[in-house]
């Protein structure tokens, strides 16, 4: 299976100019599964809540889904975008999950980083897996990273990868992605963005970096801080089902979860 990701500069509130930069880039790229960045096509760094209702939209009758169906069925891929939802009077960090044959997957962030916390809504999406092409994959999205239960419940599920779309600002995200592969022996992928986003509340800037992570925690392709590419891997996903450590140890069949209970309390 071919993987990868867009790693690019997406200019705040410019979605149309944005999604035209995608198809641009994308048309003709040979590949089964392509990562973009969390909120691909509007920017991350939202004044409030009234200007991030402005840009969301509905995914049943969003231009951008519609375009993005097109470029997915003309090039024979799946792509996996953050995406600004807007759902009723609700508006969601997500990402969807598009292929062929039009929208097929939707994830609502879990886990909400520093002031997304002021305009957009805790998601509500239980985690799931989907199936592409023979393979199990998994959603997750950005901050979602600081919480290993994220990934250990996708990989329960039988996730072979996880695609990760991401607005990183902090310098050791990436570093723990390789242990989130490494300790569920899965692939995972990694979209980051670059550049800043200056707005009128203060300047962010993102850390690039995007990179695929194999199952052993070792970084098969990776970006630097700065650098707008498409990166693509051909991996045997395969490898991801083996879960062995040594002969007498597999990370899923030596679990104790009657122990963990802990883990699920709400403090």
């Amino acid at each position: 299976m071919i993987i990868g990701y867009y790693q690019y500069h997406p200019e705040f509130g410019a979605t149309g100019r944005n999604l035209e930069k995608v198809e641009d880039t994308l048309v003709g790229v040979d590949a089964d599964i392509i990562v973009l960045p969390e909120l691909a096509f509007t920017g991350y760094f939202f004044q409030d809540r009234e200007e991030l209702r402005e840009l969301a939209e509905d995914v049943s009758e969003s231009p951008i889904v519609q375009s993005l169906s097109r470029l997915c069925k003309n090039n024979a891929f799946y792509m996996v975008a953050g995406f600004a939802e807007r759902f009723k009077e609700r508006l969601y960090n997500s990402a969807i999950v598009i292929g062929p044959s039009g929208l097929l997957y939707r994830y609502r962030k879990l886990h909400l980083f520093h002031t997304e916390k002021e305009y957009f809504d805790p998601g509500d999406t239980p985690l799931g897996t989907i199936e592409i092409r023979g393979a199990r994959v998994g959603v997750m999205i950005c901050f979602d990273w600081a919480f290993p239960e994220v990934a250990r419940s996708l990989a329960l599920q039988g996730a072979d990868l996880l695609c990760h779309p991401s607005n990183l600002v902090l310098t050791y995200c990436q570093k723990t992605m390789r242990t989130r592969s490494l300790e569920n022996s899965v692939y995972s992928v990694t979209a980051n963005r670059t550049g800043k986003d200056a707005r009128p509340r203060g300047e962010l800037l993102f850390t690039g970096q995007s990179q695929i992570v194999g199952p052993k925690g070792e970084v098969v392709a990776s970006s630097d801080s700065d650098e707008e590419a498409v990166v693509l891997r051909a991996v045997d996903l395969s490898g991801a089902r083996n879960k062995a450590i040594t002969e007498n140890n597999d990370l899923f069949a030596d679990r104790r979860p009657e122990f963990y209970d802990a883990i699920v309390k709400t403090s």
